[in-house]
C-alpha cells in the first residue's frame, strides 16, 4: 500500500467515523424528547418569541401524550433504533471503502430526500416553516461528509 492510498483510506475512515458517531447520537436524542424539552424550557427566554412558543407548544404536547398515552413514545424510541442500524450499515465502507461504496451513495440519497419529507409531511402535519428547515438541515448537513468520503473513495479506486 503506497502512502497516497494510505491517506485516503485514513481519510474516509475519519469522515465514516464522524458520520457514525452524528447518526447514533441524533438517534440517542430521540429516547429523552421530554427531559430535553424540559431543559430547553429553562433556558427559553434566549430564544426568538416565535421558537419560545413552539417549543412551549411541542413541550405541553409531549408532556401531556407521555402523561395519557405514554406507548406513543415507542414510536420514536424505533426512530431512534433506526438511527442506530443505520448507522452500522457504514460499518461496510470502514472495512472496505471501494466495494462498499454503495452505502456512502445510500446515505447521500438519504440525506436529499429528507429534503421532500420535510417540507411535504411538514406542510401536512403543521409543522412551522423555520423548524422545517432545522429538519432539511440534518440531510444538507448529513451529505457534506459523505460527499467528501465519496469523492476520496473515487480516487482510491483510481489507485487501485
Amino acid at each position: 500500500m503506497n502512502t497516497t492510498e494510505t491517506k485516503l483510506r485514513k481519510k474516509i475512515r475519519i469522515w465514516i467515523i464522524f458520520f457514525i458517531t452524528a447518526l447514533i447520537l441524533s438517534g440517542l436524542t430521540a429516547f429523552p424528547i421530554e427531559s430535553q424539552l424540559t431543559v430547553l424550557m429553562k433556558y427559553q427566554d434566549l430564544f426568538p418569541l416565535s421558537l419560545q412558543q413552539w417549543l412551549g407548544t411541542i413541550y405541553q404536547a409531549v408532556k401531556t401524550t407521555n402523561e395519557h398515552f405514554p406507548y406513543l413514545a415507542y414510536g420514536t424510541d424505533w426512530l431512534a433504533f433506526a438511527h442506530i442500524v443505520i448507522a452500522t450499515a457504514f460499518i461496510g465502507p470502514l472495512r472496505d471503502p471501494v466495494r462498499n461504496i454503495w452505502v456512502i451513495q445510500f446515505g447521500m440519497i438519504a440525506c436529499l430526500m429528507v429534503l421532500p419529507l420535510a417540507f411535504i409531511a411538514g406542510a401536512i402535519r403543521g409543522i412551522p416553516l423555520f423548524w422545517q428547515l432545522i429538519d432539511c438541515s440534518f440531510g444538507v448537513l448529513g451529505i457534506i461528509p459523505l460527499y467528501i468520503c465519496y469523492r476520496y473513495i473515487k480516487q482510491l479506486e483510481g489507485i487501485n
